[in-house]
């Protein structure tokens, strides 16, 4: 069967055709078979247009336990969305068409964005399809699209109605370059290089203060200064007023146990506001608003002389001033925590302004996280720190354009917000009226629509509810959520607050977290270190079945992963070996090969069956365990070592000269042994293990929709018998490979020696037929000797000592009697030498005696150590 299959296995001709294929076929597109289904929350990814290692990891764990859980015989529903809104967008789009988006009609703008978006999606289509990721192609969603972000608002809506959604006025983080509201889990904490400024406060009607501060441009914002109440420093100084320069306002001073005394002087300024502390100590003193910072980042009017500073300009700038003015006492370098947007790393700002918020119900979303299987467990720790230190409730609402709209309208009238009907949606606020009319509140009938829209998790962290059918059918938590460590706070957190709240239910039952993709080098990838590897690369240079085993072999979920070249050409050689032990056997196979009936199995046929057995459930647990790279690792082993270099080797001389019985034995178990190593291989290299399954005959349709092998063939005994026959063929021929030996000459016969009895009769044809040599098989110690057949002098060693009469020396030690002269080095004394006329003394180092071992018989013999005991190779 060999004529139509290729020499060589080339990836560059299999893959793209299977892609093509698989496309074409529907292979992947889920169907309700009535089976258990397994579906998948996948993460949409923001389409940036590339498919980046770290993404390709974590799609590559999804894309195993698709495969796994469709030949488990489960319906799969593996969708892929598209998280399309953000800032990125935006941006990018206004750089392209070189304009800002305030200058193009809202609706034009936005288009602009959905046609970029397009573009960046099918690119990373095609990436996806190129790695061999089985998804469901027609359950594709966008969340740009009116009929997911008509889901997104109903969600809005009815947590509005459950009391989870509200809008007020309120301090939030502001990212004054995205000049939008951002949420916590979005500002990047970065360590920072700043400056520590020792100010006077002169005092009004009492003595001045001196207060430490690293943010001189918040001065204009402050509305008290707080030492802690045991500072001794400020003893009966707390009520006392003070003039905070440049402006000059008045404000008093406040004890409180978060102080830290050890701070510059003890006392700090609190600005409305600087951090998330000055906001709390802003509401437990009844303090003044002071807000000194427009939203683009500059000083309004408050900051007097410096205002329309930009803020880091005030920074630079007011420290000189108050230098001048005899206010600055000193000043020292410092390191501190600066928070940041973590899309564009500018410096955030905390402004009180009207926004939209989601109620954050700590005890509800640790309820049904708990019920969640986390892999690694210890993934659970890192949501239940972050949401017991949430301080703020999250606020959804942007300050941008490309977004899900939020779904209400403002009456111009009385300011009453009047939201959206279910049924009105998917709506645009700011192209239609509300379907209410009169204002509840007030009767009158004139509106504006909102147009802040929406965080773009408020998107995607309904995408277990959109995968579920969701509201169509009722939610029941899905199989798996498989994501990034890092976005445990955003994706995850989001997702268990918004499935908790809609349907007082888990997410899902299994989250399965990766870990970062370093570089070869072991540091994280970034351009400036050159150590970047794209799947691209990977894929051009190997194969994306190479690739996708590295990712396998990398490490365990949760842990971060090295990239490492030599784990793709491992890889990549592995399947060039597996491809040569199939067209080797299928030489062998015909159209009758899978129907061959009670084959008369040998013991070494027996052992690889039922070491196919215990591979075939050691892979399956692994997998159902997600631990991938011990399934992989298990299966490579048993192809590479066990059939390729053992089984392989041990029946070829059945499947070219052995009887109709015994060959058709072999042929059966081969052909047995390939299925089943081609399904389980089927998850991790799918293009491969596809081409493969149909060159096999007897096969139907794609390996991807082929059942899990099963094999209950389990024999100990039959295992131990035949690894006892794979090793005694293992050894010899590595023997006869060192001796130099052709592979297939024959010997006088070859004898194993078991220190234990064997648990059964070992059958030793195959053996025999492959080291080429009759076989004898006791129990016990072999009765041989080693005799000493020669002598080796050290010329190195005795030219020196010896000089002129160095030849003389050798000549005689050639001469000698080897068993001579090994029984004067056995006693530990110089070895006497005659050379006629004298008799010299030789180091026992300067020589050495060659040995040989001899059978009772006196044969020549090779002795080899082995597990089960020693065997005799007579030549």
């Amino acid at each position: 069967m060999t004529e139509d299959i290729p020499e060589t296995y080339d990836p560059e001709r299999i893959e793209p055709r299977w892609q093509d294929d698989w496309l074409e076929e529907s292979v992947y597109a889920y169907e309700d078979t009535g089976a258990t289904d397994y579906v998948i929350d996948t993460p949409p990814p923001y389409p940036t247009g590339n498919l980046h290692i770290g993404n390709a990891l974590g799609w590559c764990y999804m894309d195993f336990l698709a495969r796994f859980q469709r030949m488990q015989g489960k319906d799969v529903r593996y969708p892929q969305g598209w998280d399309c809104h953000g800032l990125p967008t935006e941006v990018k789009v206004e750089e392209q068409q070189d304009i800002h988006r305030t200058e193009v009609p809202r609706d034009e703008f936005r288009q602009m964005c959905i046609d970029h978006t397009e573009d960046q999606i099918d690119a990373m289509k095609a990436q996806m399809n190129r790695l061999g990721f089985s998804l469901d192609w027609d359950h594709e969603y966008r969340t740009m699209d009116p009929e997911y972000w008509g889901k997104t608002q109903r969600s809005f809506v009815e947590m509005a109605d459950g009391g989870y959604v509200y809008r007020d006025e309120h301090p939030v983080n502001w990212c004054p370059r995205c000049q939008t509201a951002i949420a916590d889990a979005e500002v990047e904490n970065e360590e920072r290089a700043g400056t520590l400024y020792y100010i006077t406060f002169p005092g009004v009607d009492n003595d001045d203060i001196e207060i430490a501060t690293t943010r001189p441009e918040l001065l204009a914002a402050t509305a008290g200064v707080a030492v802690h109440p045991d500072d001794e420093r400020y003893a009966d100084r707390v009520g006392e007023t003070f003039e905070v320069p440049p402006v000059g306002q008045a404000v008093e001073l406040v004890a409180d146990e978060e102080v830290d005394p050890d701070f510059g002087t003890g006392a700090v300024m609190i600005s409305t506001f600087g951090d998330k502390q000055d906001v709390d100590w802003w509401a437990r003193y009844d303090l003044e608003l002071r807000p000194v910072f427009t939203e683009d980042g500059h000083l309004n009017d408050l900051a007097g002389e410096f205002e329309g500073l930009s803020i880091q300009e005030a920074k630079e700038q007011i420290p000189t001033a108050l230098d001048e003015e005899g206010y600055l006492n000193d000043s020292e370098p410092t390191d501190q925590s600066v928070g940041v947007c973590w899309r564009c790393d500018t410096p955030i700002e905390i402004l009180s302004t009207d926004q939209w918020f989601v109620e954050v119900r700590q005890d509800e979303i640790l309820e049904y996280a708990e019920e969640v299987e986390w892999i690694p467990a210890h993934m659970y720790a890192r949501l239940e720190e972050w949401t017991e230190g949430m301080d703020w409730d999250w606020v959804i609402s942007r300050q941008r354009v490309f977004a899900t709209p939020i779904p209400a309208w403002e009456c111009n009238s009385c300011g009453h917000w009047e939201i959206a009907e279910i049924d009105e949606l998917p709506v645009e606020p700011t192209d239609t009226e509300p379907a209410v009319g009169a204002c509840p509140e007030c009767g009158a009938g004139d509106w504006t629509g909102e147009t802040d829209v929406m965080d773009t998790w408020m998107d995607s962290s309904i995408s277990a509810m959109h995968v579920a059918g969701w509201p169509d059918a009722d939610f029941e938590p899905v199989a798996l959520r498989e994501q990034g460590h890092d976005i445990i706070r955003t994706w995850a957190f989001y997702t268990l607050l918004r499935t908790a709240a809609l349907e007082e239910q888990r997410p899902w039952d299994t989250a399965l977290i990766n870990g970062m993709v370093f570089g070869p080098d072991g540091h994280k990838m970034s351009k400036s270190r050159g150590n970047v590897v794209s799947p691209d690369e990977a894929v051009e240079e190997h194969s994306a079945d190479a690739f996708r085993q590295a990712m396998a072999i990398g490490g365990q979920p949760g842990s971060d992963v090295q990239f490492q070249w030599k784990e793709v050409k491992s890889a990549s050689r592995f399947l060039t070996k597996l491809w040569n032990i199939f067209r080797f056997s299928s030489g062998h196979f015909d159209e009758r090969t899978p129907e061959i009936e009670a084959p008369a199995y040998r013991d070494a046929d027996t052992w690889i069956r039922s070491r196919l057995a215990s591979v075939t459930e050691e892979v399956e647990g692994a997998m159902a365990d997600h631990r991938f790279d011990t399934a992989l690792r298990t299966l490579r082993e048993f192809v590479w070592n066990e059939v390729a270099d053992d089984y392989v080797e041990l029946v070829k001389g059945r499947l070219y000269t052995g009887r109709p019985g015994e060959r058709n034995a072999a042929r059966a178990t081969l052909y047995e042994v390939l299925s089943a190593s081609v399904r389980m291989l089927a998850p991790f290299s799918p293009f491969i293990a596809e081409e493969i399954w149909h060159h096999l005959p007897g096969t139907e349709g794609s390996v991807h929709r082929a059942s899990w092998p099963e094999v209950d063939v389990r024999d100990e005994e039959a295992e131990a018998v035949g690894e006892l026959i794979a090793e005694g063929a293992r050894q010899v021929r590595a023997w006869k490979s060192d001796q130099g030996i052709a592979l297939n000459e024959k010997l006088e016969r070859v004898e194993l020696y078991f220190d234990e009895e064997p648990p059964r009769g070992v059958d030793s044809y195959d053996l025999s037929e492959t080291v080429n040599a009759p076989i004898r098989m006791e129990t016990g110690r072999p009765d041989v000797e080693l005799v000493p057949t020669g002598v080796d002098p050290d010329e190195a060693q005795i030219g020196p000592e010896f000089r002129n009469d160095a030849g003389a020396v050798i000549e005689a030690l050639e001469a000698a009697d080897p068993q001579a002269i090994q029984a004067q080095k056995d006693s530990g004394e110089p070895i006497e030498l005659d050379l006629g006329e004298s008799v010299v003394e030789l180091d026992p180092e300067m020589v050495a005696v060659e040995a040989e071992y001899r059978t009772e018989a006196g044969e020549e013999a090779a002795v080899l150590d082995a597990s089960f005991g020693t065997i005799i190779v007579v030549p």
